[in-house]
């Protein structure tokens, strides 16, 4: 009997002091960056967790914001064309709920613009921030909870001792090179490279026509197309945009928010038209909410980028209807830079009629 509370009490001890050493490295590591900055960190392409880090770590005096419709700017590009210290903070499949709260951190770092990609599905229903289950508030804020949650999870703690053995001079180059391979988040040598598509990408084999058109008839099969209304309701979206946009805006009237409408090509919107034309309502409603809202705050410049034929009737330009390509990314920050397609506030939906008539003239290709 003594002997197994001996045993008992030895496993006990050992299994504390494997929790406080697990603690201890990832403190000292500090893979996110909460506790201090770093100059050999590594950076994860999950930017839920990983943007709690950056907005922490790095210096910036502007944000990007946005879905996968953003995802794959650089930020040395955005830097490049619009003159500013920028940070990407873009996260796929993002809802307004989520995107308000994270730029609400990073103003409170600091950050005097905002470039917001603001996407209409963005607005659909999506449960309250606190209780919020892809998106940690508590690491974000820094509050005990989500520094014990940092410092506790084995996740982290196995990133950090890969990162610590990464650091060893003779391992440095094979395991710097085999982590895009290995079963590890944080591989990602450079903050610029965070979820960018390779600077040797075959952007005509991703983003052709033929990808595209393909995209639309499956969307648009029957058995699917109930699927392009799906969390849609001018309600709901409609207070989600009052409450996380105009909310932020009106909250920082310091802050300059460069909003733009993404250009999608023609056949998002044909898609709507043929197959779910309820949906095409709530979109076309909802749009001209929002630019009338937005256009009336004095610390919003709102574009929108929907009509410009050159590019959304060009289906080479995407990968689907709604993602477009590298090449279309250079674009956007050219117009936001020059100041090209800015909605005028004295004709807020002028840009949404010129869509509307686009929408109804077009006919998709055989």
């Amino acid at each position: 009997m003594r002997a197994t509370f001996t045993s008992l009490k030895r496993l006990l001890l050992a299994s504390i002091a494997f929790v406080l050493g697990a603690i201890v490295l990832t403190y000292v590591v500090d893979p996110l960056q909460l506790f201090r900055p770093s100059r050999t960190a590594f950076y994860s392409d999950d930017t839920r967790v990983q943007n709690a880090g950056l907005i922490r770590s790095q210096t910036f005096d502007t944000v990007f914001m946005g879905t996968s419709l953003a995802i794959h700017f650089r930020q040395s590009d955005i830097d490049r064309v619009l003159g500013v210290h920028s940070l990407k903070l873009a996260m796929t499949g993002s809802n307004s709920r989520q995107q308000g709260f994270v730029l609400e951190q990073a103003i409170d770092r600091g950050a005097r613009r905002v470039i917001w990609a603001m996407d209409d599905f963005i607005f659909v229903d999506a449960a309250d921030i606190e209780a919020d289950p892809y998106l940690s508030v508590d690491l974000y804020r820094g509050t005990a909870k989500g520094i014990a949650s940092y410092l506790l999870s084995a996740a982290m703690a196995k990133e950090s001792l890969f990162a610590l053995l990464r650091s060893v001079p003779p391992l440095q180059g094979p395991l710097t090179r085999a982590a895009p391979f290995l079963p590890v988040k944080f591989a990602l040598a450079d903050v610029d490279d965070i979820y960018a598509l390779p600077r040797d990408f075959d952007v005509a084999r991703e983003y052709n026509a033929k990808k595209t058109l393909a995209a639309f008839a499956y969307i648009t099969s029957p058995v699917r197309s109930r699927f392009l209304g799906e969390g849609y309701g001018y309600q709901a979206m409609a207070r989600h945009f009052e409450r996380d946009a105009v909310g932020l805006i009106t909250r920082h009237p310091d802050v300059t928010f460069d909003i733009y409408f993404p250009p999608y090509s023609i056949l998002q919107f044909v898609a709507m038209r043929d197959a779910s034309p309820e949906t095409l309502k709530i979109v076309t409603d909802l749009t001209a909410l929002m630019a009338q809202r937005l256009t009336q705050l004095p610390n919003v410049r709102l574009y929108d980028f929907r009509t410009i034929k050159a590019v959304t009737h060009d289906l080479g330009n995407y990968g689907d209807v709604i993602h477009h390509s590298p090449v279309v990314d250079a674009m956007v920050l050219q117009w936001l830079a020059s100041g090209k397609h800015r909605v005028d506030p004295r004709q807020p939906t002028a840009s949404l009629d010129e869509l509307k008539a686009q929408v109804e003239a077009y006919r998709v290709p055989k």
